[in-house]
């Protein structure tokens, strides 16, 4: 039997229906003793090792804005909320009036940080959850 290389084998897979690629699934874990899910519980597992703490900030990767205060420039602060979303004006004003306040929900690390950074320059308090 002819060794098929990792593209001819991808090829063969896409040919298979979902009944017959799960079919597959169950043979190879059953022959290799192995579970589809292995690289999941092997990245937790160091995690749950580590404590509770070192676990949620290795997994923190989306993080809320959260407006605590507008600060005495509030309009600057409005014009910073309104760059910062797709919100109109009279939305960013109850958002702003409204403090405290989600900006952003499930942003990235950087773009968390960047619009506080930019919310605290115009006078607001700001906090990333």
């Amino acid at each position: 039997m002819a060794k098929l290389s990792t593209d001819e084998l991808l090829e063969q897979f896409k040919e298979l229906t979902l009944i017959e690629l799960s079919e597959f699934v169950k043979k190879f874990e059953e022959t290799f003793e192995v579970t589809a899910a292995a690289p999941v519980a092997v990245a937790a597992a160091p995690a749950a090792g580590g404590g509770a703490a070192e676990e949620e900030a290795e997994e923190k990767t989306d993080f809320d804005v959260v407006l605590e205060a507008a600060g005495s420039a509030k309009i600057q602060v409005i014009k910073v909320v309104r760059s910062l979303t797709s919100l109109g004006l009279g939305e960013a004003k109850a958002l702003v009036d409204g403090a405290p306040a989600t900006v952003l929900e499930g942003a990235k690390k950087e773009d968390a940080e960047k619009a506080k950074a930019d919310l605290e320059e115009a006078g607001a308090t700001v906090t990333l959850k």
